[in-house]
């Protein structure tokens, strides 16, 4: 079953409605007064209560649906949108930012282009003996120190802090790195270390001072053997101390054969022959670098771009490269050790994207103290690091992506984990605690004594000055995340107290009894206060007519409250005024009396106008006594349903008056009629009502009326011009005429004339007169020049070309 047509049957209820309020209205002008059936009919309060409307009915003043949704129902904006939606008006919920555990990361805001800079930080920041010298300066080096003493304030953040996310823009601001440039992660983690090596190096406490050469400094030797006396250069003897080995990617599978390649042989000869001092000569040599001791925190860069010669261009190489998680470097060194060198895999930096001086920082850390791994993501907004869990244990090789990394735990009595990666850029290896080496890897902890043990975070100390900052830091924070849940509790309340307020002031609403007393009450108002979270203080002046009462004019603006919810809306939000039932305005119901009888007058006399207009424009009127415009008149005749004059009544003779103020001379644009007197009368008086300022006013012209003479002489030369010019055009289309037909035309003496090839014109012709089939046959004749020339005698003179 189809629904009912709503929309064309109120409609029709609005038509029989207007018919209803006129007939009153015509009624009241009649006897001179007013009664409460009057009344009722007019403000239509006769109508009964809506009841399931789809929509709120505007020609109904007892219907209060579709005010509010229905149960269940939401809106996309005010008081009855959904609930999370509300509360994003009191800004974001610092409860997100939470940490959920002390062992959970930590992440760290992306400022805009500061991927490289926050994944070095969360790798260094992982690094426990790092942490703990960053930990372990004095507040009198850190105050001396700003970029020491902001990263200090920082990884204290990072170690205990109760936000998941920290901000590190004062760290960044102190480096004065600009957040909208993308930079290299190698060159970051550089000039990083080379910085904080001269800050640490001012330190009192022997082993802050030199912690960044003890953990990330090994020594290497460039070693030159002379292929003929078989003896190494003097310079072989020196060391040279490196931070990190750069391996090359290009072309190698693994970071065994990068590492191969780089301690492997290198033959000098020919143009690299070597100068032996002792031989006194240029001979062939063999060069190595060798290992001659390793850091604790063993760094390789990956290089990933090549140089383009042709295009003076970096590329970027995206091999897939393989890299253990356990790696034993002790066969690598020059002499042998009694420690074992073996390392794990504790971090690997990631660049995703295929350009060189953009894309995105991801790094991949494992936690030592759980053996896990923490990838840092870096959004647009902030860097959230998610724990992984562990690589099965037949799993012999794995790949390192921002998709889905693998564990970096090797998992025991498995094979030996590997990993492969197309964009690691940079490894992180720490030396394996063993009982051989324990004594090494521990001796800088032995050796610092903390101030303070206040503040314990995943079995680290914070010292005091860290630990009293921080501790402010997270009482500001805990009282934040306080109040927000208080102003949250309070805005759900209010939000559930006002769906209440409206559904039970709605409810009792209405107004059963068609006697009974009643306020008006602004529609627009009831709207906003059924819709907004907090509604402004009533306002009724919409409804009232110049005279402080309810006009009939705003019954589709106002709404019939009963006297009970009229009062609980005007105590709580004052303002006005006050309508009731008997604020019905007597003067605009005798004046709308008086101008329905006058609307009726005027449309009974124009409709005798329009007949006679028709009359004139048909030419069966002979008593034309005025001049209108042609084209105007026949426009206002074709206008139906007029009960007053409109600005389309005004100026009926403005098209036929010149710029003089005069009657213009007919032409096109400028038709006029006879009309009339009393027609004309008509027409004028409306004119005159609806534009009375108008400097110019409607001007008369009688049918004497004289032509101006200024523009009948103006007139009269356009005509003759166009006469002449017609009688030239004439002439010289007859004449070509003659032409094209081969016949004679007459010569003159005061006309210049030129000689041109009979064949020429034929062809001419026969050109311009095809047609039909023949178009195609027809030949276009040559160009006129060269034909010219043929008809010049040999001796006669050429132009020069």
């Amino acid at each position: 079953m189809s629904p009912p047509a709503t929309r064309g049957k109120n409609k029709r209820n609005r038509q029989g409605d207007n018919d209803i309020t006129s007939e009153i209205l015509r009624k009241i002008h009649a006897v001179g007064q007013v009664n409460n059936g009057d009344v009722n009919q007019l403000y239509v309060i006769w109508k009964p209560v809506c009841q399931g409307c789809r929509v709120n009915t505007k020609d109904n003043p007892n219907c209060f649906c579709g005010l509010i949704p229905p149960p269940g129902g939401s809106r996309k904006s005010g008081l009855w949108q959904k609930m999370p939606d509300i509360l994003q008006a009191i800004g974001p919920d610092p409860v997100k930012d939470l940490r959920n555990t002390d062992e959970t990361p930590a992440g760290l805001t992306n400022l805009g282009a500061t991927c490289y800079a926050n994944s070095v930080l969360q790798c260094l920041y992982m690094n426990a003996s790092f942490r703990e010298i960053v930990f372990s300066a004095e507040p009198d080096l850190l105050n001396e120190q700003p970029v020491l003493n902001q990263l200090a304030r920082l990884f204290a953040q990072l170690h205990a802090s109760k936000m998941a996310v920290i901000d590190p823009a004062p760290f960044i601001m102190t480096l004065e790195l600009d957040n909208a440039v993308q930079q290299d992660g190698h060159e970051f983690l550089t000039l990083l270390l080379s910085l904080l090596e001269r800050c640490l190096n001012h330190s009192k406490i022997s082993k802050v001072k030199k912690a960044v050469q003890d953990l990330f400094r090994g020594s290497v030797s460039q070693v030159t053997t002379c292929s003929k006396c078989g003896r190494d250069s003097e310079a072989s003897s020196k060391t040279e101390d490196f931070y990190e080995l750069e391996l090359n990617v290009k072309g190698l599978k693994s970071l065994d054969e990068s590492l191969d390649q780089y301690l492997s042989v290198e033959q000098l000869h020919g143009e690299n022959q070597y100068n032996c001092e002792l031989c006194k000569s240029t001979v062939d040599a063999t060069h190595r670098i060798r290992l001659r001791t390793l850091p604790d925190v063993l760094n390789f860069q990956l290089k990933r771009y090549e140089f383009l010669p042709k295009t003076t261009t970096r590329k970027k190489i995206t091999s897939a490269f393989g890299f253990p998680g356990e790696l034993d470097m002790g066969l690598r060194l020059s002499e042998p050790s009694q420690l074992e060198w073996i390392y794990d895999l504790s971090a690997v930096l990631i660049h995703k994207g295929t350009a060189v001086n953009s894309g995105h920082y991801i790094a991949h850390i494992k936690d030592e103290n759980t053996g896990q791994c923490a990838k840092v993501v870096h959004n647009n907004n902030t860097v959230l690091p998610s724990c992984v869990g562990t690589t099965p244990a037949d799993t012999s090789r794995s790949h390192i992506d921002v998709v889905l990394p693998q564990s970096l735990e090797s998992n025991a009595g498995s094979h030996k984990e590997s990993f492969s990666s197309v964009d690691a850029y940079r490894l992180m290896y720490n030396l394996k605690r063993t009982r051989k080496n324990d004594d090494k890897r521990n001796h800088i902890a032995n050796n610092i004594q903390l101030e303070g043990h206040k503040g314990l975070h995943n079995g680290f100390p914070l010292p005091p000055h860290l630990f009293e900052d921080l501790k402010d830091v997270n009482a500001a924070y805990l009282a934040v995340c306080e109040e927000y849940k208080l102003k949250k509790e309070r805005e759900q309340h209010h939000i559930a107290e006002r769906r209440q307020e409206v559904r039970s002031i709605l409810s009792e609403a209405p107004v059963r009894l068609l006697e009974e007393p009643f306020y008006w009450v602004s529609t627009a108002w009831l709207r906003q206060w059924a819709d907004n979270v907090i509604p402004g203080v009533i306002d009724n002046k919409p409804i009232q007519c110049s005279h402080g009462e309810v006009p009939v004019s705003k019954i589709g603006c106002m709404k019939r409250l009963s006297v009970k919810a009229w009062e609980i809306l005007f105590s709580k939000y004052d303002g006005g005024p006050a309508l009731s039932n008997s604020n019905y305005c007597m003067t605009c119901l005798i004046d709308g009396a008086q101008s329905v009888v006058s609307a009726d007058s005027y449309r009974d006399q124009r409709i005798l106008m329009r007949d006679l207009a028709n009359d004139v424009i048909a030419k069966k009127c002979s008593d034309g006594a005025y001049f209108v415009s042609k084209t105007w008149l026949q426009q206002w005749v074709r206008r139906k349903n007029i009960d007053a004059p409109s600005e389309a009544d005004a100026e009926p003779t403005a098209s036929i008056r010149c710029r003089h103020g005069q009657l213009k001379p007919e032409q096109p644009g400028a038709k006029r009629l006879l009309v009339p007197e009393k027609l004309w009368l008509f027409l004028y008086k409306d004119a005159v009502a609806v534009k009375p300022d108008d400097p110019l006013g409607c001007t008369t012209f009688p049918s004497d009326s004289e032509l101006c003479p200024e523009c009948s002489d103006e007139l009269s030369e356009v005509a003759c011009f166009e006469d002449s010019l017609r009688e030239i055009k004439l002439r010289h289309r007859q004449n070509h005429e003659k032409l094209a037909a081969g016949k004679g035309i007459p010569l003159s003496l005061n006309c210049t004339y030129y000689l041109m090839p009979s064949s020429w014109l034929t062809k001419w012709r026969n050109y311009t007169s095809g047609s039909g089939k023949n178009t195609s046959s027809s030949v276009e004749p040559e160009v006129l020049d060269p034909v010219i020339d043929a008809l010049k005698c040999e001796q006669a003179p050429r132009k020069a070309p």
